[in-house]
């Protein structure tokens, strides 16, 4: 069985520009994540673990809660990053190469959202999650079709009301579609949620998304400032994401962030 560890890629609100006022965080909203075998999960947590405790000894030592703490993927992916804090890419790229190491891989999936305020573009933010988290299904469901594996899916908890909200959708999505697409059959049960801040591998999913995240900002965003994301700073992912990880243009097909030819 495969596990799939999986997190936001931005926000599903509306996104006009960078130096928007109000409309300004995120131009497209997605998952992102990493893909392991069931029996290869645990190790993975505990060296991403043994990674953070020393990168982030001091931090961790001063926390009241030391075996809780976290430190999110965008303070890790973050403008000046490259300059002030090349460990912290270091110690990403190194976890990657042990994930590789261990049969896993890495995925995203994401739509692009068209440029507007809310009234503009009628915005519909249960619709877009509801959008993306279906795709995303479908693209980890073929991944483990081909791999001739089942698929458990976890991603950071929500709000119960978000819960409730999402488990009924989702369901009705995996069990209504294996009539035409077999592979949906692969996934177990919808996706369950974990705490972050006591789940290893649920903090290198939020790490993964963040990084993507930056790569499709500079892709989508003409005044990104996460040029250096894409310049061999991070190249370990390259090769690793799933054949069906993919950005949705708007109005334009599919755009692959971390494409060989790109930065």
């Amino acid at each position: 069985m495969l596990l799939a560890y999986i997190d936001e890629i931005g926000e599903t609100g509306a996104f006009v520009s960078r130096s928007h006022p109000r409309f300004n965080t995120s131009p497209a909203f997605g998952y992102a994540g990493f893909v392991i075998a069931a029996e290869r999960a645990r190790q993975f947590g505990q060296i991403f673990t043994e990674e953070k405790r020393k990168l982030f000894a001091i931090e961790i030592a001063a926390s009241t809660k030391p075996a809780q703490w976290e430190k999110k993927g965008s303070q890790i992916f973050h403008q000046t990053t490259v300059d002030r804090y090349p460990q912290q890419l270091r110690v990403f790229n190194g976890l990657v190469h042990r994930l590789r190491s261990l049969g896993g891989h890495l995925f995203y999936y994401a739509d692009e959202k068209p440029c507007g305020t809310p009234k503009q573009t009628k915005l519909d933010t249960v619709a877009r999650e509801s959008a993306a988290m279906r795709e995303t299904l479908n693209r980890l469901a073929r991944h483990a079709d081909e791999q001739g594996q089942h698929l458990l899916v976890l991603m950071d908890q929500v709000n119960e009301k978000q819960r409730v909200e999402r488990v009924p959708a989702m369901y009705a999505h995996m069990f209504g579609r294996p009539g035409d697409f077999e592979e949906m059959k692969r996934i177990v049960e919808p996706p369950m949620h974990l705490d972050s801040a006591v789940s290893s591998n649920i903090q290198f999913a939020d790490w993964m998304a963040a990084c993507v995240s930056r790569a499709i900002d500079y892709h989508l965003s003409a005044s990104s400032q996460y040029a250096w994301i894409t310049s061999g700073k991070v190249d370990a992912v390259r090769g690793l994401f799933t054949n069906n990880s993919k950005v949705h243009l708007w109005h334009r097909g599919v755009s692959e962030v971390f494409s060989p030819g790109r930065g």
